[in-house]
């Protein structure tokens, strides 16, 4: 059954075809909550908030793009979660595992087929790439995850945030340029190509 026989009969209450939507969007739904939050299981329980919110409000889905809707019900479930967390703010900038002590990276973010020596550098990396991700303004980080780690084109990402596409390119630009300025502090982890002033 192809997407829009799934979404329509989801819409007449087929939770069967409901959970496979949630099969072929639930990476995608953690993995933008983890970089847009910075934390497992906050971005966790965001996922699993904004599938019950898609359940209960698919029958206002009009069509279109049907992972943009989804996007923009996890990113207002972020936001939700981090004027929360402004509230009742915490020190730790990174996720924390099962002992509650700090990540060096999440698990999934491990590519099993690298060395060791790799591995280590993909980690410290990401880790860098998180931390920088999570300096940013809400705004800023939101669009820069939708297009640049998730792939969305602006139209998506537009109707992601419910902003215009001017809105889209310009906080974008800007997210893009803060990012890069501060990953110039990991200059040791960042391939050369992307070391401002290096001449190789």
């Amino acid at each position: 059954m192809d997407e829009t026989s799934l979404i329509a009969a989801a819409q007449h209450g087929d939770l069967d075809s409901f959970n496979r939507l949630v099969i072929n969007y639930q990476d995608q739904v953690y993995n933008h909550a983890y970089r847009t939050m910075g934390e497992k299981d906050a971005a966790a329980d965001a996922t699993q908030d904004a599938f019950i919110a898609a359940f209960r409000n698919i029958r206002s889905y009009r069509g279109g793009s049907f992972r943009a809707w989804l996007f923009r019900i996890v990113t207002n479930a972020c936001y939700d979660e981090l004027r929360r967390r402004k509230r009742r703010p915490t020190t730790s900038l990174e996720p924390l595992d099962d002992a509650g002590e700090e990540m060096e990276s999440p698990a999934w973010l491990a590519d099993s087929s690298d060395t060791p020596e790799i591995a280590v550098e993909r980690k410290e990396l990401e880790t860098a790439i998180q931390h920088c991700l999570d300096g940013l303004q809400e705004d800023f980080r939101t669009v820069i995850v939708l297009v640049d780690v998730n792939g969305m084109d602006y139209d998506e990402a537009a109707v992601v945030i419910g902003k215009p596409m001017g809105t889209i390119k310009s906080r974008l630009a800007r997210a893009r340029g803060h990012l890069r300025d501060c990953l110039q502090g990991y200059l040791e982890l960042l391939p050369s190509l992307f070391r401002l002033g290096d001449k190789s």
